[in-house]
């Protein structure tokens, strides 16, 4: 296991856990932490079935770190983003394994669209989602502008944006912003469980999936009937397929290798 400085990760029963570990500053983002995030979710793509980013403490995570290196007003805002934020929102929606964002706490800024990022986001139910930036005078980043107006749509994407308040765990589930909400109390039991699920299941089907829904949104439809095709003729291939339709056949529950 690897050894970090600002994250832990644990790997067990082919989930890899990554908990953001600066809860005296709401586990804000800073250059080390960037770095060993997307060093972390390569890694877990390669020794894990499922990955799981969480935070440590009361918050997800704050954002970006404003005392990190250069003071605020004259941080090399772009030069951040290209250089650091690319490579670790890449490391994630790029992993080889499906990715939960369990959202523990405040999601602001960054750390909203971080959670984002993931395939699929559970939050407790008194967590909440704010796009913070406007309150310092700059547009959603770390993806914000992309993923906020597909998964709720341009109107709530639009209002978050300008008017930068709370949107609560129910509200960001009621708008299909996430995939649920669930209550503090049954909360990382919950999410447990749903990594248990993902790391049973068939890994290459999964990574095929997020592949084709995600490229829907450049497609017309000819084009992703084709890719559908293609994906479908390969899962066909795979020993997965083949478990899954025996265990079918058998009435039993499948037994998927998953790579």
């Amino acid at each position: 296991m690897k050894d970090y400085q600002t994250i832990t990760v644990d790997i067990r029963d082919d989930i890899a856990t990554l908990r953001l570990d600066r809860p005296d500053v709401m586990n804000a983002l800073n250059t080390q932490m960037r770095a060993e995030i997307t060093d972390a979710a390569g890694y877990a793509g390669q020794n894990a079935r499922v990955l799981v980013i969480t935070g440590n403490g009361k918050a997800f995570c704050s954002g970006q770190d404003l005392s990190d290196g250069a003071t605020a007003a004259n941080m090399d805002l772009e030069r951040v983003l290209r250089e650091e934020y690319v490579p670790m929102l890449h490391a994630i929606s790029d992993c080889a394994v499906p990715v939960i964002s369990a959202v523990n706490g405040a999601a602001a800024g960054a750390g909203a669209n971080l959670a984002l990022a993931a395939d699929v986001v559970i939050a407790a139910h008194s967590a909440y989602f704010v796009q913070a930036f406007a309150r310092i005078g700059l547009i959603p980043d770390a993806g914000g502008t992309y993923w906020l107006p597909r998964q709720m749509g341009a109107a709530k994407a639009m209002g978050a944006a300008l008017f930068a308040e709370p949107i609560s765990a129910r509200q960001a589930s009621d708008w299909g912003m996430i995939w649920e909400a669930v209550p503090d109390d049954t909360f990382e039991a919950h999410w447990q469980n749903r990594a248990a699920q993902l790391a049973a299941g068939p890994t290459q089907t999964y990574l095929m999936a997020r592949q084709a829904i995600r490229g829907s949104w450049e497609n017309g439809l000819d084009a992703q009937l084709d890719l559908e095709a293609r994906f479908q003729g390969a899962c066909g291939q795979t020993r997965d397929f083949k478990e899954g339709v025996v265990a079918f056949l058998e009435k039993r529950a499948a037994r998927f290798e998953g790579r």
